[in-house]
């Protein structure tokens, strides 16, 4: 039995006065009606109504519940009603989960766009490099970038990808030459993001080969920032996403190495609950996200 389905057929019957009329009214047969309060006299092990083939009335019983049922399904309606503006309009609070230098590089120039496009929404975008729990923290949305995604019950949009290059500054080359192959780095001071999964591992590719070289440096950091700071300082070489460093490359303040080698591809995602019903500031924000986070992804400087 579909006990709420039930409960609205006992009212309607109660309050159009009939098996026929409440039928038409709730687009039903006659038949489906019958079973409903059936089943719910069942459910309650009680008689609602006295009927007969010419008229019926409520029980003694089936006043009390109607009278209760009534109020609980207008309040039930009520609540439904309360959520109309939610779905229909972008208001409240949006909790988003992001990682520290991508949203820095990436995506915080751009907030200003969508709030105002949208000025009854609030943002709380947290910025952190750990993979919070969304659900129990109560995010509606993270963004993550990940050369592997883990699996998980959260639904997954892609964004965008990471390119990653190798580079230096130009007086790091000239005291320690370049690397005209991935074995090379091992003579060199590679300067490591600590938190990626290939912090002490580089791979690369060629000719459907894969080649993968163990690292080391004086300076491994949390913030791919930091490495960019070194790298600017001619502390070393590393592997960074090329968005990160395109100005700089651009202006020659930055080399690149290997470039005949294909190197790690992040792909960044947008993670939430469930694909069902979906939040409508949830997707605004998804949809801003593939608006301006475009392929080839290119980010501005941070200053």
């Amino acid at each position: 039995m579909d006990q709420l389905t039930a409960l609205r057929v006992f009212r309607n019957v109660v309050e159009q006065g009939g098996f026929a009329a409440a039928a038409r009214k709730l687009g039903l047969s006659p038949a489906a009606i019958s079973k409903n309060i059936g089943e719910l006299e069942a459910h309650l092990a009680t008689r609602l109504l006295n009927r007969t083939t010419r008229r019926m009335s409520l029980t003694e019983a089936g006043r009390q519940y109607y009278q209760q049922l009534a109020r609980i399904l207008d309040d039930l309606d009520d609540a439904d009603r309360s959520l109309g503006p939610l779905r229909d309009h972008l208001s409240g609070t949006l909790r988003v989960s992001a990682p520290m230098t991508f949203s820095l590089e990436c995506l915080t120039r751009h907030i200003p766009v969508f709030l105002e496009r949208h000025p009854q929404l609030a943002l709380d975008l947290q910025l952190d490099d750990r993979r919070v729990d969304i659900v129990k923290e109560g995010f509606d949305l993270a963004i993550r970038g990940s050369d592997q995604l883990q699996d998980s019950s959260l639904v997954a949009r892609h964004l965008t990808t990471l390119e990653h290059v190798i580079c230096a500054s130009p007086a790091y080359f000239q005291r320690h030459g370049q690397p005209h192959r991935p074995e090379d780095l091992q003579q060199h001071q590679c300067l490591r993001f600590s938190l990626s999964g290939h912090a002490n591992t580089w791979t690369f590719g060629k000719n459907g080969k894969d080649v993968t070289v163990p690292v080391k440096g004086r300076y491994q950091v949390s913030s791919s920032l930091a490495i960019r700071d070194a790298l600017r300082a001619g502390l070393g070489l590393s592997l960074v996403p090329l968005a990160y460093v395109r100005e700089d490359l651009e202006r020659g303040v930055l080399q690149s190495a290997l470039d005949d080698w294909t190197k790690v591809r992040i792909q960044v995602h947008a993670l939430y609950p469930s694909a069902r019903y979906l939040n409508p500031k949830v997707r605004a924000f998804i949809d801003f996200l593939l608006e301006i986070l475009g392929e080839p992804l290119t980010c501005g400087s941070a200053g």
